[in-house]
């Protein structure tokens, strides 16, 4: 499963039901783009090293930006950011769970909605 940026947030804050989550999964990847995400909203290299040290202690492997990831993001926002504000960052989350035949667990179930081809776990914190 491929989880979006608010489940490691929601851990982080100590959301035992989210750290749940990912302890019964064996295969939990990350897009490039949470990744960034997580790193960006530090705010000091302490805070850094800790989200790296999450990341390689419970297992998460990276899933990169690839040209295809990049081009269904591309069509996402095109299409759906007027319509349903979909966001750039939002649109590469999606496109790389689609792309690597992924389930999305997220609780920003409105930010993925309109999708229609992603497969979709919501998580209620």
């Amino acid at each position: 499963m491929i989880y979006d940026t608010d489940i490691l947030i929601w851990i982080q804050r100590g959301n035992e039901k989210a750290a749940r989550l990912i302890e019964r999964d064996e295969d939990k990847y990350l897009s490039i783009q949470s990744f960034m995400e997580l790193l960006q909203g530090a705010k000091n290299k302490t805070q850094h090293k800790y989200t790296r040290d999450f990341i390689t202690d419970f297992r998460f492997s990276i899933l990169p930006l690839t040209e295809n990831i990049g081009h269904r993001a591309l069509i996402y926002v095109e299409e759906y950011s007027i319509s349903a504000g979909m966001r750039a960052a939002d649109a590469i989350i999606a496109a790389t769970a689609i792309e690597n035949n992924m389930t999305l667990a997220s609780s920003n179930a409105k930010h993925f909605k309109v999708v229609k081809d992603l497969q979709f776990k919501t998580f209620k914190p």
